[in-house]
């Protein structure tokens, strides 16, 4: 909630995060964006395209791959559930409109800001410990 609030959704804002293997967000990579591979994570956004508007407080989905969560907390020396909430960070970004992929450096930089910004609320309020390193690299 705090991370919501702090990128300006209303209170009532909804969203879906489902965790799941790399087998499975291979298949959804796949199917929905053509990248026959496993990933860390999948953001699905709802405000977007033909159906936006059909329910104004459904942000979207985010889809995890807790497999890929863990090899990626393993090699960065972070704890698991530190790496996982930084990707639900990072889905959400999405979700909102931020984008590091398809929109050049200036807007990947900004998203990167702003992953630092949200990641250090969330140490602040007690949901991560404060002794790990910044928000590590999507």
């Amino acid at each position: 909630m705090a991370i919501l609030s702090a990128l300006g959704c209303p209170d009532d804002t909804e969203l879906s995060v489902s965790i799941v293997g790399d087998r499975s967000i291979r298949i959804i990579n796949r199917d929905y964006l053509g990248r026959d591979k496993p990933t860390n994570v999948i953001s699905f956004p709802l405000q977007e395209g033909d159906c936006s508007g059909i329910n104004p407080n459904a942000l979207g989905d985010v889809v995890i791959s807790a497999d890929t969560a863990a090899h990626e907390a393993e090699e960065g020396g972070i704890d698991f559930f530190e790496r996982l909430s930084f990707l639900l960070l990072h889905g959400i970004l999405h979700l909102c409109g931020y984008d590091h992929e398809r929109s050049g450096e200036a807007a990947a930089k900004k998203m990167e800001r702003k992953e630092r910004q949200l990641f250090k609320i969330l140490k602040q309020e007690g949901l991560l410990a404060t002794s790990r390193c910044a928000a590590p690299a999507a």
